[in-house]
């Protein structure tokens, strides 16, 4: 066993990992390096990124561009505080953004960028903007959220509140707020999203007056197995709470930076959010860094003088961090000068064909919305088997790396993925499902 795996399995308490199971899986998969699309771990083995580096790398990895940003940076300055100061490359940003959200979520003021260092970061500062919000509006009574069933986002203690999969979620109960919790369909089914639109109509007219916002992953629900709705749900959804008083925050986190065919998943949709949560692709899949935007009238709820108390009291020590932001300003470079939206209709295409051509044994259905996608596993087998993480570990003897939520797979590949590499990323995901499940 190579001394960095020894070291791994001795020192390293790994995300969303039971280690008794990560022991008995063999020596660690240890990344040193990366090129484009490709992983290359400690033995020099290359890997097709099929998740993205958990959804965040977007033009692919050692991107010139980006890399030549952060190293021009490096020379300027690292790290400064936001507190009392401002810095230029967080400046630069946020006018970016602004610039960025009107062009592709238009009349939404989206023009103020909070900083912060993570997805579940982002929500965390909607939700309380959204409270004290609706605190110093005088709607006191507003203290509650909602949110759709099934929803993901995040996993501090108030982004945990808002979610709703009991297996990530459920053993906190004692230490969170309670959430009111919107019935979302698995698939853009109409009928189905009917019953669901009835339901929450009910919700809203017994408990609207209590709730402060509604969040929302708008079209995916990524960490539920890429459940689905259609953009008529959403808007639908998205009027009634408005009609209600409700702040909406859209969630872009994982389907923001063209990760469902548009730059956000909310240009879609016609009604506006008022807070919108950015993360992952934000620095290209680089550093860490997250922002949650938030309409000028949602900002001028914090003015007054100091005496009133009207502060946002949140921050983060790293909030702005100049590295991360010029990644992210490079990010955004790179959509430009490559024209990535342009280019992905192709990739769309290719793993739609990929996804189609999968054979029907070992498959049970497939969801996908722009380069998002799941691949649902078919078999009897119980869930103590963990089907859907022998398949991925399957799938790295094939040099290909995904990333199971139970029995779904899911298929996330960078924006800058050829059509090629897509399709062989999906077609070694059932050979491995057969593999698995016939060699048993």
């Amino acid at each position: 066993m190579h001394s960095l795996q020894s070291l791994d399995l001795a020192h390293v308490w790994h995300p969303f990992t039971q280690h008794d199971e990560w022991e008995a899986d063999g020596p660690p998969l240890v990344i040193e390096a990366a090129e484009g699309c490709e992983l290359i771990d400690i033995e020099g083995r290359r890997y097709l990124d099929g998740v993205a580096s958990l959804w965040t790398n977007v033009h692919g990895h050692r991107h010139p561009t980006i890399d030549a940003a952060i190293r021009a940076q490096l020379d300027r300055v690292a790290h400064s505080s936001l507190l009392g100061l401002a810095s230029s490359q967080s400046v630069r940003l946020a006018a970016r953004l602004a610039a960025l959200l009107e062009h592709h979520l238009p009349g939404a003021g989206l023009s103020r960028m909070f900083y912060s260092d993570s997805g579940s970061s982002a929500v965390e500062v909607a939700l309380k903007i959204a409270f004290q919000y609706q605190q110093q509006i005088g709607q006191t009574q507003r203290s509650r959220f909602a949110a759709l069933s099934e929803s993901y986002h995040g996993d501090t203690l108030g982004s945990v509140s808002v979610g709703g999969i009991d297996l990530f979620h459920s053993i906190y109960r004692p230490l969170i707020f309670e959430t009111a919790r919107i019935p979302a369909p698995d698939t853009p089914d109409p009928a189905a999203e009917a019953d669901c639109l009835a339901r929450a109509e009910a919700l809203l007219a017994e408990q609207g007056s209590q709730l402060a916002g509604l969040i929302v992953e708008p079209l995916v629900q990524g960490a539920a197995g890429m459940r689905m709705h259609s953009p008529a749900f959403l808007e639908r959804l998205l009027s009634m709470a408005r009609d209600a008083g409700l702040v909406i925050i859209a969630d872009e986190v994982a389907t923001g930076f063209g990760r469902t065919g548009t730059m956000f998943a909310m240009e879609q949709v016609e009604i506006r959010p008022d807070l919108v949560a950015m993360a992952k692709g934000l620095s290209g899949g680089y550093l860490p860094l997250a922002v949650t935007a938030a309409s000028e009238r949602i900002f001028d709820a914090f003015r007054g003088p100091y005496t009133r108390h009207r502060t946002f009291f949140h921050g983060h020590t790293y909030t702005g961090n100049p590295l991360a932001c010029a990644a992210a300003l490079a990010c955004l470079d790179v959509f430009e000068e490559e024209d990535t939206l342009a280019a992905l209709p192709q990739r769309i295409d290719a793993l739609r064909d990929a996804l189609a051509a999968l054979p029907s044994d070992h498959i049970g259905s497939v969801r996908q919305k722009g380069l998002m996608a799941g691949i649902v596993l078919k078999h009897d087998r119980p869930a103590a088997e963990r089907i859907g993480h022998r398949v991925a570990m399957a799938a790295r003897t094939h040099g290909v790396i995904v990333r199971p939520l139970g029995d779904v797979v899911v298929v996330m590949p960078a924006l800058a993925m050829t059509p090629a590499q897509i399709r062989r990323v999906v077609a070694v995901v059932g050979r491995s499902a057969a593999g698995v499940l016939d060699g048993d």
